[in-house]
């Protein structure tokens, strides 16, 4: 080990499960290499890597903005070097669980706007399902291109103490942050290009055209050349830059609701050669925005007479309306129901134990013990509408059993997870940050889970919380061949 290594100072292991070192001071064997190489950076070298890296994300464009007193401040979108390494058989185990997942939830959204056979059978509560705040009546008896709702899903794993996977929550609505798992390969490949010939890591460069080839396959008359487009809610939205980034990787048109008109229960995009008629549209706009004449009134976002053309089949909506049902994080407990009720299998990922308000026992049991839960507002995400117990004032606990009391239906609550930990470069020093992981699947002909995804990390000591607009950041994640 070089003098001065930023190995050097004491990097702690226990008490979590940690993804490199089994133990003080020694590696997981997929790590070694990796281990060697830092084993040889001071912290000036690795802050010479920092600074290309930081240079690369700065002419990209990859920034976000934090708002303060006066004026919004551009910064770096917030990444860490220390790559997430994850061997092949354990990707594997991964894959095949994403695959029954994504499976189940597309054959439940299925049949809750068709048959509810679940419902009927009360294997799912009913009113849990009617009552979310996502599900769409205007969704009943419309039957999607191939049958398919969620088309691109992002699926949050985490894994525990015992070294376990488990899934923390499904996105079906409009998952985002595969841009920067992109970008957080480019950037891995320029400022450890050496490390990155090192491994025999599988690519993740392939999704745009993976994910155009989805959107293609799905085209409501089964047009191999579909016109496909990517609608916005515009320059203002947290999510922009990934927009127009998809948009350019896949050679599609970016529009805006104003840039989309129906006309006989058919889209079209105006364009300077006239009207051009759209057959897919990849939409990054919430289904409350996306038709007026349908959902809110005051939208300026979406496109008059759009559900018409969608109900008619003469447009595909990736994902579909409706899909958000799924996403409710009291329906979440039901995921493993789901799998053994469509595919007669058991989950090959387990949920965490979650505890749903709407139920009595499970309503007690959160306010008399949450002190030890995190408790959750169900369609909340990023990281809001959530209480740590163990972090929080009494105050805060107190204001939280009130907000339960009054509206049961809109809180889980699940055990304090013990999240796993990857090495970390916080201020110079190598640091065990708690991360998570967000694979990307996609569903259209065939099922494609693209190999790694993007790992969330904790960029403050000892927190939990992942989100970037929660002082989160992310890493690269490496998945090897073999």
């Amino acid at each position: 080990m070089a003098a001065g290594s930023i190995l050097d100072a004491h990097y702690e292991v226990k008490p979590f499960y940690d993804e490199m070192f089994a133990s003080e001071g020694r590696s997981r064997s997929h790590y070694q290499v990796l281990h060697t190489q830092l084993s040889g950076m001071t912290a000036d070298d690795f802050a010479e890597r920092r600074k290309v890296a930081d240079a690369t994300f700065l002419y990209q464009g990859i920034t976000f903005t934090v708002y303060g007193k006066e004026e919004g401040i551009e910064r770096i979108f917030p990444f860490d070097l220390v790559p997430r390494i994850i061997p092949h058989d354990e990707w594997q185990h991964l894959e095949r669980g994403l695959v029954q997942r994504v499976t189940a939830l597309n054959l439940f959204l299925d049949d809750v706007y068709h048959e509810q056979h679940i419902l009927r059978e009360n294997r799912i509560p009913p009113e849990l399902v009617f009552s979310a705040k996502h599900f769409r009546r205007e969704m009943m008896g419309i039957n999607p291109a191939k049958g398919v709702y969620a088309h691109i899903v992002g699926t949050d794993i985490v894994r525990s103490e015992d070294g376990q996977y488990y899934v923390l929550e499904d996105n079906l609505r409009s998952p985002s942050g595969v841009s920067y798992m992109l970008e957080n390969r480019e950037v891995m490949k320029r400022t450890f290009a050496e490390l990155f010939a090192r491994y025999d890591v599988l690519p993740v460069e392939h999704y745009p055209h993976e994910l155009l080839k989805t959107l293609q396959s799905v085209a409501p008359h089964g047009f191999t050349d579909a016109s496909v487009a990517l609608l916005t809610p515009g320059i203002y939205n947290s999510a922009y830059f990934e927009h127009a980034f998809l948009a350019h990787q896949m050679g599609i048109e970016i529009v805006e609701g104003r840039d989309l008109v129906a006309h006989n229960n058919k889209i079209y995009m105006r364009t300077t050669r006239g009207l051009q008629l759209v057959d897919v549209i990849y939409r990054r706009v919430d289904d409350d925005f996306l038709d007026p004449l349908a959902f809110r009134q005051d939208s300026a976002l979406g496109v008059a007479g759009l559900l018409n053309a969608y109900r008619a089949g003469n447009v595909t909506l990736a994902n579909a309306i409706g899909t958000g049902v799924a996403d409710d994080k009291a329906v979440y407990a039901f995921v493993p129901e789901m799998i053994r009720f469509y595919l007669g299998e058991d989950p090959v990922l387990n949920n965490v134990t979650t505890y749903i308000g709407l139920r009595e026992d499970d309503c007690r049991y959160i306010l008399e013990h949450i002190d030890q839960l995190v408790v959750k507002a169900v369609n909340e995400s990023g990281g809001y509408g959530m209480l740590i117990g163990p972090h929080a004032t009494r105050a805060e606990r107190e204001q939280f059993c009130e907000r339960i009391r009054a509206n049961p239906r809109n809180y889980i609550a699940q055990p304090t997870l013990a999240l796993s930990r990857h090495p970390t470069m916080l201020e110079n020093e190598l640091t065990g940050c708690h991360i998570d992981l967000r694979p990307y699947t996609l569903y259209g002909e065939k099922i494609t889970v693209v190999p790694g995804g993007l790992t969330r990390v904790a960029l403050r000591k000892g927190s939990l919380v992942v989100n970037s607009s929660q002082g989160g950041g992310s890493k690269d994640t490496w998945v090897l061949r073999e």
